[in-house]
């Protein structure tokens, strides 16, 4: 049985843990309301914005702009988006494996594959299992800039623009909720022209001065804010698995507490009554 010296310190120590993390719980809070604000109001009007391309795109001749040029696959690039740290959860664990299902998925057709790793962990997994990197983004989700959007937008376009990829798709986790993220696979190049559905357009537009000038004047902005969004829906979902992982380690913490106290009890019950038993059984002795 243990001595109360080492259920002490054990108690001692589950009590630090539990005060780290309380303290994380409450920064990834303070960090996930701020991060839920931004994606709540980017995301309606990138939405809006590719419901609109998407209808300019499927009026216009797939041949006009470089950017609606479907190829046969041969190249594909695979941006994946993960987080800076741990402690979250599956969250990075989630992105990083339906990156290699779909890697070898695409390998097993004979595609070849290249990637853009976002976030540190990202890069540190498929970094050291020699998956072809073509570049990589770190510490960029400490201090978020819309200009970390427009590098990884314009690295991406390039290599499209240059034919060496045929397709670029993008995975990362979609903030859905406090306690729900999803990880999602979506096709960010060539941009996909789907006709919108009734209720999408409530009116019809009169295009001025033509649909091929705007969607040239706007596609590259459109481009630049589609991984804005993308890297503002990963961060907030990345601060909400953060702070649901340290509230529950915070809560596994408090149980483990009084598992140790109950422990403590007793074995301080046990000593007491040894000793009392002692002290009986020398009193009768010399009676």
């Amino acid at each position: 049985m243990p001595n109360l010296r080492m259920i002490r310190r054990r108690i001692n120590a589950v009590n630090n843990i539990q005060q780290v993390t309380r303290a994380m719980k409450m920064i990834a809070a303070s960090r996930m309301r701020k991060a839920q604000e931004n994606i709540l109001v980017a995301r309606p009007y990138v939405r809006r914005l590719e419901t609109l391309l998407r209808h300019i795109a499927s009026r216009i001749p797939q041949g006009s702009h470089p950017l609606l040029d479907v190829r046969p696959v041969k190249k594909v690039l695979l941006i994946v988006v993960a987080g800076d740290r741990g402690l979250c959860r599956g969250f990075n664990a989630n992105a990083i494996r339906r990156t290699v299902e779909r890697y070898t998925e695409l390998k097993a057709q004979g595609v070849e594959c290249s990637l853009i790793a976002v976030g540190r962990k990202s890069y540190e997994f498929f970094g050291k299992r020699g998956f072809p990197i073509a570049a990589s983004h770190t510490g960029i989700f400490q201090h978020l800039n819309f200009l970390d959007a427009q590098e990884i937008a314009s690295e991406a376009t390039k290599l499209f623009l240059a034919g060496d990829v045929d397709l670029v798709e993008i995975v990362y986790n979609e903030f859905k909720s406090v306690i729900q993220q999803v990880v999602v696979l979506e096709r960010f190049l060539p941009v996909e022209p789907i006709p919108p559905e009734d209720g999408d357009m409530p009116c019809h537009y009169l295009y001025e001065p033509s649909l091929e000038a705007i969607w040239s004047s706007v596609v590259g902005k459109f481009v630049n804010l589609e991984i804005w969004r993308v890297l503002l829906e990963s961060n907030a979902a990345e601060q909400s698995a953060r702070m649901t992982a340290m509230e529950e380690a915070t809560k596994s913490a408090e149980e483990m507490t009084k598992r140790l106290i109950g422990i403590r009890n007793q074995v301080r019950q046990t000593n007491i009554t040894t000793e009392l038993t002692e002290i009986v059984g020398a009193a009768n002795a010399l009676d």
